[in-house]
């Protein structure tokens, strides 16, 4: 045996984490409870949280210390895996905040500047969808309505069928601006949608926008990293964020704003203003008083942690899409509906159609069955109410928005089928439940 061969035999394998380590990472999840709704806080393996208490107590031990000398080069690598991870220019683009609203805030802040500086003026408008996350529409009313904005609306269809209805909605939405003489200024753009949940093709909307003439482009993807591609040279936007505690594995809470090099990136400011004020965005997001800066600072290992697992934190992406589409096909097949939207739209979360006996008529009856199912039968998952359209016959009007991330198992999806069947169970056989639960048939 030669020595090429000698060196090929013992070089060792790569060895990925097992299922019984990830197990193990998250064990202290409720275990009565099927969490099926990663979309909506996320998680964080035992082995960050240790790490994250760590980065506490040297803190807490010599906070001096800590400030002066650790703080804020912490920062500069968490930024640097951050601008690697979205293939960003320049470190310098990446600012790390606590979490997506801050990071609304700070744009739509500038924003608001625009009208009192002169740049904008009244009526001119900034434009999104519908299914915008509620807190963003509040800070839309907050910062840009209050400062003489106008606010367009587009409808995104839902069920979808593909990127082609989505795009031809936004084009109508700004064609119509384009007649009553309005001036979009700004475009808030998902990238995966709350509720419903639908991946946008955000490169594609971001080209009609620059097509349009919109001056600035936000996309909003507060499930982005970690549960779809993000790469800013393609997506081409001037500001994206994204929190790194829904699908990265970060202790909450911390997130990222993108802010595209440009002559106006440095007139951005964090809302909470310091004797930072002035040194850019990154430098005043990064110290904001006395306040716990480790859930930003376990970045670098985050990303350790992926790494254990083959392909990293694409295969995570990969295998946890296929895994929330086979649930939800197989939900949908146990109950006779539907997906809400073709795989290719999908992320790591998928919306599946309820049994129309369920009688889902409104965001009230929505929350009343996510809390059953909740207290009853230890489920925990988005419920949507999907209002009808003029001239339909019998459609679907409840959807539930499934997650799967890598803690999850099948069994997880049993049970939330078993629960749905024993309330159709239910509902033909006159059962009785709370009415302060549901409503049922």
């Amino acid at each position: 045996m030669n020595s090429t061969s000698i060196s090929a035999a013992v070089t060792p394998q790569p060895l990925f984490i097992t299922p019984a380590e990830v197990c193990s990472e998250f064990s202290y999840h409720h275990p009565s409870v099927a969490r099926i709704n990663n979309g909506g806080f996320g998680c964080c393996p035992s082995s960050l949280i240790s790490y994250q208490r760590q980065i506490q107590m040297q803190w807490l031990r010599q906070p001096d210390e800590f400030f002066f000398n650790q703080l804020q080069p912490g920062m500069l690598r968490s930024r640097n895996v951050i601008k690697d991870l979205i293939n960003a220019d320049h470190v310098d683009e990446v600012s790390i905040v606590d979490n997506v609203s801050t990071a609304i805030s700070i744009v739509l802040q500038h924003m608001a500047w625009g009208f009192a500086e002169g740049k904008f003026h009244s009526g001119d408008a900034t434009v999104m969808f519908h299914c915008a996350y509620g807190a963003v529409k509040k800070s839309v009313e907050a910062y840009f309505v209050r400062a003489g904005g106008y606010v367009i609306e587009v409808p995104l269809p839902f069920p979808v069928n593909s990127d082609d209805e989505i795009l031809q909605e936004f084009r109508q939405a700004l064609d119509k601006s384009k007649q009553n003489g309005r001036r979009v200024r700004l475009a808030i753009i998902d990238h995966v949608t709350f509720m419903p949940t639908v991946v946008m093709p955000v490169k594609q909307l971001v080209s009609i926008c620059r097509e349009a003439g919109i001056d600035h482009v936000f996309i909003d993807a507060a499930h982005g990293i970690g549960c779809v591609d993000v790469d800013m040279k393609q997506i081409g936007a001037d500001f994206y964020t994204s929190n790194l505690h829904k699908w990265l594995f970060c202790p909450p809470s911390a997130a990222f704003l993108y802010c595209r090099k440009s002559n106006q990136s440095s007139a951005l400011h964090h809302p909470v203003v310091t004797h930072q004020y002035g040194n850019g965005l990154a430098t005043e997001s990064s110290w904001i008083g006395t306040r716990d800066y480790s859930a930003q600072l376990v970045v670098p290992k985050v990303l350790e942690f992926v790494n254990r697992f083959e392909g990293g934190i694409d295969g995570i992406k990969r295998r946890n899409h296929d895994a929330v589409v086979d649930m939800g096909e197989m939900l949908a097949k146990a109950w006779g509906t539907q997906l809400g939207c073709p795989p290719h739209m999908c992320s790591s979360m998928v919306m599946v159609g309820l049994p129309a006996c369920l009688h889902v008529s409104s965001d009230q009856d929505s929350w009343k069955l996510r809390t059953y199912l909740r207290d009853k039968f230890g489920v925990e998952v988005s419920i949507y109410y999907r209002p009808p359209k003029d001239g339909e016959v019998g459609p679907l009007t409840g959807y539930a928005r499934i997650s799967y991330q890598v803690y999850n198992k099948v069994d997880d999806y049993y049970k939330f089928r078993d629960a749905i069947n024993q309330l159709v169970h239910d509902a033909f056989t006159c059962a009785s439940l709370p009415d302060s639960y549901i409503r049922l048939v």
